[in-house]
Formats: structure tokens, sequence, C-alpha cells
């Protein structure tokens, strides 16, 4: 685990002293370690009566052992994680109802449990009230811990039963993590278009990944040359990276030409935006978005 580890040492020192709270709100911008935060905590917390104890050194555990393997696999008798399905677009109230039904059993080994509800923003309003319900008066051995996206606003209802934490990373962090991922120095190859204006690992490893892999270059590929390329060879349709951070991209390309080279006035960015939101709404083609897009500010 990079980064998180001063929060990790205040976890810990609440479970020593019998004072971790049973309702935990984690905030922070998407892809800074935050579910890898709680599956070393987990580990840590079910390992530590085990001769395979958490190496607290090295804030490192062995997926070999058989905990370790049964909370990666989502098999922990007394963890249960809930998160929205690839097929649907909310988490739904079946899968609140199957948590109400893992705290009403009894605990393995009476041991105390987690649910893990990962990205509450996609809790539909039924999904949500069903929660709040549960985590009012949670039983003395069941632990909430909610991952919550910082881009998204927590509901209040929800936030204000929980106690919240919030996780960020420095850049040296952010460069100590994606040079691990690749075992190299490829953080300062890549574009300062990209390393300037965001800081997610996950972002970062994800766009060098997809460079790499269609014969592009790291540290020359601006966000107006990877905004041609997709709007040329149609990214935004078949690959799941570019079409996840289709905003992002957008966003990129606004604030390095409003707000560094002011090369476009804000009425262009309003337009684009609107036009954007408009496509995503009614589920429309991206095609024509980007092609105006590259003949009004890519092509000039």
């Amino acid at each position: 685990m990079i980064g998180h580890k001063s929060l990790f040492n205040d976890f810990i020192y609440l479970d020593q002293i019998n004072k971790f709270p049973n309702k935990i709100l984690l905030n922070g911008p998407k892809g800074i370690g935050k579910k890898l935060f709680v599956n070393h905590f987990l580990n840590y917390f079910y390992l530590k009566d085990s001769k395979l104890s958490y190496n607290l050194k090295n804030y490192e555990y062995n997926l070999s052992n058989n905990i370790s393997k049964l909370i990666s696999s989502n098999s922990h008798p007394n963890v249960l994680k809930i998160y929205k399905k690839n097929d649907k677009k909310i988490i739904d109230i079946d899968q609140i109802r199957e948590m109400i039904q893992f705290t009403n059993q009894t605990s393995f080994n009476n041991d105390r449990r987690f649910i893990i509800i990962e990205n509450i923003n996609s809790l539909g309003i039924n999904s949500a009230n069903a929660l709040l319900k549960s985590i009012e008066e949670p039983n003395s051995k069941t632990y909430y811990i909610l991952i919550n996206n910082a881009e998204f606003k927590t509901l209040e209802t929800i936030k204000s039963r929980c106690l919240e934490f919030k996780l960020n990373l420095i850049n040296s962090e952010v460069r100590e993590i994606v040079n691990y991922h690749f075992d190299d120095d490829i953080y300062n190859n890549i574009n300062l278009d990209f390393i300037n204006n965001y800081n997610s690992p996950s972002f970062l490893i994800s766009l060098v990944k997809f460079l790499e892999s269609n014969d592009l270059s790291i540290k020359d590929n601006s966000i107006e040359d990877l905004l041609s390329y997709i709007t040329k060879n149609k990214s935004f349709r078949s690959n799941d990276f570019i079409k996840e951070h289709l905003n992002l991209f957008i966003e990129l390309f606004f604030y390095k030409n409003i707000n560094i080279s002011k090369k476009i006035s804000f009425k262009i960015k309003k337009y684009f935006y609107k036009k954007l939101s408009f496509v995503k709404k009614y589920n429309l083609d991206f095609e024509s978005f980007f092609l105006e897009f590259n003949d009004k500010l890519l092509s000039e």
C-alpha cells in the first residue's frame, strides 16, 4: 500500500483500543486506492490473531494464505461487498435486502463482520432508504464502510450517520504507484497535459496502457492528440477506458485551452458541455459530437 499509511495506522489504533467506529465513510477522488485501503485493513483485521499476521512494517499481506484469498475473492464469510453490477445502472434494493439478511445471520466464529459498499452514489432511492434503516441501529458486531468518489456528492442523510475520513495522494505518491505498477520510471515520460491536471494513479496507469497498446507516444501525445485519435478511430465506441473517461478528456482539453493558453472562450466551452450532456442524457451516438468538436476545435 502506497499512501494512506497515516490513516491506516489510525484505523489500527482505534481497533486496538476498541473504539473502531461502526459506520465509516471513506471519501476521496476516484482511482486513488480507497478499495485497496479497505482490503489492506480487512487483511490486518482478520489476520491479526493468526501466525500469518499483516506486515505492519512494509504494509503488506501475503495473498497465498487462505484468509487473504477469501477476502480478495469476496468469499470471506464475515465480509459482504456491495457494488453496482455491470449490467445495472444502480445498486438495487435486492442487494440491500441481501445485506440485511447477512446482518441477521450469526457471524462465523462469532467474529465481527464488515459490510463494504462501493460507490455509494450508485444507490437507488429505495436502496438508500433501506440502507439508512440498517445503519441507524447496527448490530454491535457489524461494521459498515461506505466508499464514495469525491466528484459525487454524498447523501446528507447517509453522511450524517457516518464518521467521514478523506483520502488523497500527494504527487510523489502518485509517481511511486505508477512507477511501481510498471516496474519502470515511466511517470516522468507521461505528457504534462495529464500529469499537471489530473492526479489519479489508476487513470495514469490506464492511459499509459492505452497509448502503448495503440503504438502512441506516451510523452509526445497531448490531450489534443489523444482527442484527435479518439475521433479518427472512434475509440469512444469500443474502448472501455475511453468511454469511461470521455468527460475527463473534454475537461482536460478546456482546462488547458481556457485557463492556460486562453485560446478558447467560456462560451465555446458552455456550448460543448451542453451538447455533451444532451448526448449522454438521451443516449445518442457520440460520433456527431466528436466530429463537430474536431472540426471546430482540434482542426484549427
